[in-house]
């Protein structure tokens, strides 16, 4: 990035004006995605959208690091499949409600998130990458062996934990709202987080790192703390998950999950507020849909990978806000 950090603060205060950080653009396509998430279960099915939803909250997570902080981590898998283990642990065998099972697994992976992040937030590009790759492995074979797990057979027959103690959740509808409803509060956390002070500071680390330095702030920390908030919000979606499908398994722990997350942020556009989801939609509906393919759905999904990436270079929203010259 050749832009220095104090045009990027001078920039955000000089910004157009906005409600609660969103242009007028980017309002109504809040408007319409919170329609589609309201109106879609009519016409879909309800656990193949709980399941996009779910991936759509880790992809924010995922851009919240990469996107506006420049850190591209190889290991949220292991917050994800952690929080998704824990979530699935407790709610088992601990009868704990839904809302406490799924906090636990996004406390477990901001716990992790402070390891990791203390660890690796020193080190800048690859290496960063490759000490999160590592950790996660670790954490990958941890879970493989660890007795709670299960080991290969996963943690199976999860019950949908009933939400405060009292409101079943039992039916995939009662379950849709839930999902629902915590990946809209995530979607504006993590929207009001970057467009606040703090995030302003984020942004002006990824353009500059050794301005922001040289300006005053203690740039360390406030990637420490970017990663804790990207792992703790991954927790949340892997521990939905569990419950939402009734299982954890060592699929939401296996370094794949990560390069699997890069994608959808990379198909749906780095850093811009819609991209994730718009990702995470189409990775997932691929998964679905083209799972008739049998062994040669992954070369079915490099070859559109492929396309996408020379099609749409800033991703299917970051090409759509260039075209149109709308931030997106």
């Amino acid at each position: 990035m050749t832009s220095s950090a104090s045009t990027t603060l001078a920039a955000a205060r000089s910004s157009p004006a906005t409600v609660f950080g969103y242009t007028p653009v980017q309002a109504v396509a809040l408007a319409v995605m919170v329609a589609l998430v309201a109106f879609t279960p009519s016409v879909l099915y309800p656990v193949f959208l709980m399941k996009v939803l779910c991936f759509a909250m880790f992809a924010c997570a995922f851009n919240l690091l990469i996107g506006y902080v420049g850190l591209l981590s190889f290991g949220h898998a292991a917050f994800f499949g952690m929080g998704s283990y824990v979530t699935a642990w407790t709610a088992k065998n601990w009868g704990l409600s839904a809302e406490l099972a799924i906090l636990l697994g996004g406390v477990t992976g901001a716990g992790i998130g402070v390891v990791f992040g203390w660890l690796a937030i020193r080190r800048l590009g690859i290496y960063f990458a490759m000490i999160t790759l590592a950790l996660a492995q670790m954490v990958y074979f941890v879970c493989l062996e660890a007795p709670f797990t299960g080991g290969e057979d996963g943690i199976q027959q999860v019950p949908r934990a009933k939400l405060l103690g009292f409101i079943s959740m039992q039916s995939d509808m009662a379950m849709y709202w839930l999902v629902a409803g915590l990946f809209l509060f995530f979607f504006l956390l993590i929207h009001r987080i970057v467009h606040s002070p703090f995030g302003q500071v984020l942004k002006a680390v990824r353009e500059n790192e050794p301005r922001a330095t040289s300006l005053g702030y203690r740039t360390n920390d406030y990637k420490l703390i970017a990663f804790i908030i990207s792992s703790f919000i991954a927790g949340i979606a892997g521990g939905t998950k569990a419950l939402v499908f009734g299982i954890a398994t060592l699929t939401d722990v296996h370094f794949s999950m990560s390069g699997e997350v890069v994608l959808m942020v990379l198909l749906g556009g780095l850093g811009t507020v819609f991209g994730p989801v718009v990702g995470a939609l189409v990775v997932t509906a691929m998964e679905n849909y083209l799972a008739q393919f049998g062994a040669w759905v992954t070369v079915t999904q490099g070859a559109i990978f492929v396309v996408c990436v020379l099609a749409f270079r800033r991703g299917i929203i970051g090409e759509i806000g260039a075209r149109l010259k709308l931030a997106l």
